[in-house]
Order: structure tokens, then sequence, then C-alpha cells
């Protein structure tokens, strides 16, 4: 260690610390105690009344029922749908990979509640694309995606490209010689897919269909739109119906509620960590050059299933998404005398409610990805650079916040703040900063990924010669460091903004009148019945994720591999 440290600049690296570890405590362990206090402390008889009270309940363990039942069946979907893209784009000479892979992770993009309401469009008797195509079933026919089924299909695709990125990352370190060595014995194409390369990509399956499961467990968007209308309540929903029904008076209700999802979730992050503890994965064979199949004549067959599935996820439910907000009342078919603009004119200048979520949805938004970017690059310094039990805790207080599902955090922002602030006597609950306290914990992460991975791919020589020319420990942060790292923290701060501008799982259980959010103006105009209003914003929520990842795109050249999900 280089003497200068502790007497040039000591002091400003202790206390920028310090301050560290008392955000990351505020921000993400005091919700998390909250609510272990509130659900499962020793409280006397009424606490354990309360326990009882919803254990004993038939509507908790049906909603749990059907919270495991649609989350195992998307997982199942999720790893097939992205198993096989994965397959395709990292292990064939398919063409327009990039297209491709934007294409198939950008429903990962959009917010859950926007596919539900673009998916709820394209069927049903009074779909406008439908009804203008003729194919519109009979009026009165139910909606083939009100039901378990429904929702379990879109929680598959929602979730399909966090299975893709797991295995694509894996396929890339897959190591070459044992592919070669199968196939110099004999083994054809299929074969080796099934007793080599799907053998080694087991830890990233394993890992890919954990993320889709905690992922589908803790979804409110897609079982909201979908599953309330038809009577079919998972956790989150019933979380909320209780929230929205009799509020803070069930608190401790809805706590142990939300302990029971967090709980599921570990379950399955736990059954991961089980599975692969049974055998040992690990490849002792170096990387080479990434493998690489030519489909021959079977590319273009290849090409157009992929393109296929992409139009039947995506282009074809965002079509019929744009249909609903074209024409002038739900059920009537597109054409030029009902085709009309009059509700992007009524969402973006004459509604009161929709020109206020826009602006409540940017401000947090925005404060959020700000106050992260700040926080990220100093705190990416220390977890990379001055690596210690306690940073690497901190990494880890870092995560749980968006490992657990959002409405366990929403439930304990509500418990935090339920009571005046002490000492200050200021509350936040029924505010709009309880959702910008929100927003800070669950996307800490997602800010702080892409700087790590920039501290990671850096050099400390700029930084600790100038630790040896005396330069503070301030000063060489602001100086050399943070400069550095700046377009990976920039990235990250888009990622932030993207992710929240459009956010409704946490927002849609602390939102308060006049404190309306994007994503819960997307909900609420749809459950009231406006649903070519709200087709409109969701296309205008759509446009601003595109623009986003266009500007995020834009700083691929200068970013970190792997920042951006749909780069190379």
């Amino acid at each position: 260690m280089n003497p200068a440290r502790g007497s040039r600049g000591g002091g400003g690296e202790l206390g920028l610390l310090a301050a560290f570890v008392v955000f990351l405590c505020l921000v993400s362990l005091l919700p998390m105690a909250r609510l272990l206090w509130e659900g499962v402390a020793p409280g006397g008889d009424p606490q354990l009344a309360v326990l009882a009270e919803v254990l004993s309940a038939g509507s908790t363990w049906r909603a749990t029922a059907n919270s495991l039942q649609s989350a195992l069946g998307g997982t199942a979907i999720s790893l097939l749908l992205g198993g096989v893209f994965a397959l395709l784009v990292a292990l064939t000479d398919i063409r327009a990979k990039p297209a491709l892979v934007f294409c198939f992770l950008l429903p990962l993009m959009i917010p859950p509640q926007i596919t539900a309401l673009s998916w709820a469009q394209l069927f049903g008797p009074a779909s406008p694309l439908l009804n203008t195509l003729g194919l519109a079933p009979p009026p009165g026919s139910p909606h083939p995606l009100y039901s378990a089924g429904g929702v379990t299909l879109l929680l598959g695709i929602q979730h399909a490209p966090l299975v893709f990125l797991a295995l694509r990352a894996g396929l890339r370190t897959l190591p070459r010689e044992q592919v070669e060595a199968a196939r110099a014995a004999g083994a054809g194409r299929w074969r080796v897919l099934f007793t080599v390369i799907l053998p080694l990509m087991t830890p990233v399956l394993v890992a890919g269909a954990a993320l889709s499961f905690v992922s589908a467990i803790g979804n409110f968007g897609i079982p909201a739109l979908l599953g309330i209308p038809a009577g079919y309540t998972v956790l989150p929903t019933l979380i909320y119906q209780r929230l929205s029904s009799f509020g803070p008076a069930v608190i401790s209700e809805v706590a142990v509620l939300s302990i029971l999802v967090g709980l599921i979730a570990a379950g399955g992050l736990l059954l991961q960590s089980l599975v692969l503890r049974r055998r040992d994965y690990r490849s002792f064979t170096a990387v080479s050059q990434l493998l690489s199949y030519r489909l021959g004549a079977s590319r273009r067959l290849a090409e157009a299933a992929s393109w296929t599935v992409i139009a039947l996820i995506l282009i074809v439910p965002l079509v019929a998404l744009v249909a609903t907000s074209l024409v002038t009342a739900y059920g009537v078919p597109l054409s030029a005398g009902t085709v009309t603009l009059g509700n992007y004119v009524e969402v973006l200048f004459r509604q009161a409610v929709t020109l206020r979520a826009f602006a409540n949805s940017f401000v947090l938004a925005g404060a959020a990805a700000l106050l992260l970017v700040a926080v990220a690059g100093p705190l990416g310094y220390f977890l990379v650079w001055r690596r210690s039990p306690l940073l690497r805790g901190l990494e880890l207080v870092a995560e749980l916040p968006y490992a657990l599902p959002g409405v366990v955090l929403a439930i304990a922002c509500i418990l935090v703040f339920l009571k005046p602030l002490p000492v200050l006597g200021v509350g936040l609950y029924g505010t709009l900063w309880i959702i910008l306290f929100a927003y800070l914990a669950r996307f800490l992460t997602l800010a702080l990924r892409p700087t790590v991975a920039a501290f990671h791919q850096l050099d400390r020589a700029l930084e600790e010669a100038a630790q040896v020319a005396g330069a503070r420990f301030l000063r060489r942060l602001r100086d050399i460091v943070l400069p550095l790292v700046a377009p990976a923290a920039a990235a990250g701060g888009l990622l932030v903004f993207m992710t929240a501008f459009n956010e409704l799982t946490v927002s849609a259980l602390l939102w308060s009148g006049g404190n309306e959010t994007l994503g819960v103006l997307v909900f609420n105009l749809d459950d009231g019945g406006s649903t070519v209003l709200a087709s409109a914003v969701a296309v205008l929520a759509v446009l601003a994720i595109v623009v986003l990842m266009a500007l995020l795109q834009l700083l691929a050249p200068r970013l970190p591999a792997g920042v951006l999900p749909w780069g190379r």
C-alpha cells in the first residue's frame, strides 16, 4: 500500500464510503427489516392472530397455487422460446442477428401491462384489428386471454429474453474442442446438441429458468390486466386488491402475503443452487474460437421461422395496439371513416391526469436515474478496486431490492413511511417521494452493473500515478476515475430511466391521487373502460422505449462488452 494513501485523501475516502454504507442501509436494509418485523416478529396475540388469519384463508392458498401454476408454466415457455433463439443466434450462421436479437429482447423492455394490453387487443370479439379483417369471433364470445392460460402464455413470452441472455452468454464460453471431439467420433448435430452442448449449458439454463420464475412470481401487470377480469388471482394481485379495498388497515395482512411472495421467489433461487450443487459442471478446456454451425439449405427456413415468431409475439400485438388507439371507440373496425388521432390529442393535450402522469413519470425516472448515476460511479470504485468483506456485503445489499419481487419492496416502503419520519415529522406516505425512494432501492443495481463492468476493464495505472503525485482521493475520483467510467454510468442511467418511466408493480401500491405514474395510468384507463385512451398512452410509451434504446445504441462503441443486452 502506498503510504500516501492514508494521509492524502484517506479522510475523504472513508467519509464517502461511510455515506454509501448509510445510503444502502436506508434504501435496501431498512425496508426489508421493517417488513420482516411486521410479518414475523413476536408481537403477542394480535400479531399471531393476523398471521393465522392470512395463512388459514382459502384466498391465500388459491392465489399461491395460481402463482405457482402460472410461474412454472411461464418458465417452461421461456425455456423453450429463449433456449431455441439463443441456440440459433449463438451457434448458427443465420443472418441479421443484431436485428433479430433487438426484436426478441424488446418484449422484455416493454412494460408487462402494455404487453398484456396489446395482446388483449389482438383477440376477443371487440378487437378492432380482427373486426377490420372480418376475423372477430361472435359478440359475447369469451376472451381467450382472460384466463390462466393467457396469463401463463404472456409470462412466458415476457421473460423468454432472460433465458436467452443467460444461455447466449454461456454459449459464448463453450469449449469448442469438446464439440469437435464428439463430431470427430461420428456424432451428428442433434446428438452433439443433446449430449455435449446442453449438458455443459445446464448451469446457465438453470440460472435463466430461476430468473424467469422469480420474475413471473412477482409480475403484476400481466395478471392484473388478464387475470382480474377472469377472477384469476395471483399473490401480487391479491395484495393489490386487499390494499386498494381496505387501505393501511390491512397492512399487517399484506405484509404477511408479501413475505410469502418473497419466500417463494427465494425458494426458486435456492432450488437453483441445490440443482447445481449435485454435479460439477466446470470445464477445464480453454475457450477457443466461437462455434458456428453452417445451416446450408436450412438457413432460409430457420430465418423464416425466427422472423415469423418475432411477428407473432411482437409485431402483430403492437399492430393491434396501434389499431385500437386509432379508432373512435373500442370494438369499432378501423376504416377511413373511423380512423382518428383524437385519442392522442386527448391524452397529450386535454386530460389533466394524463399530462400529470407523464410529468410524474418523467420527474421520477429522471431523478432516480440522475441520483443513481451519481451513486454508481464512486460506489463501483469501492466495490471493484477496494475489495473487502464489508464491500462484498454491500454489493449483496444493493442487489436485494431488485432480486425480490417489486410488490415486496412496495409493502416494505409503506411500512417504513406509513407514519411521519422521526424528528423531522414529515410523512412520505401518499406522496410522490415514496415512489422515488422505492425506485432508488429497486433500480440501484441497474445503474451499478454497467459501471462495475467498466471498472473491471480499466487499468488503475492513471489513478495510482495521480496518487503518487499527491492528488487527494476526491480529486482523483473527479478528474481521472469518473470521466473514464462516464459512458458506462450514462448507459446505466438510461437503463434506469427506461425501466422506471413505465414501471407499474411498485407504483401500483404506492400511488395516490395526483401522484399517478404512466404505468398506473395505462392500468387505470383500461380498468375504467377507456381502452382506446389506454392504447394511445401505451403506444406513446413504446415509442419512448424504442427512442431510449436507440440512444443507448449510440453509446455502444464506448461501452464495455455486455452492458447492452441486445449488443453483440
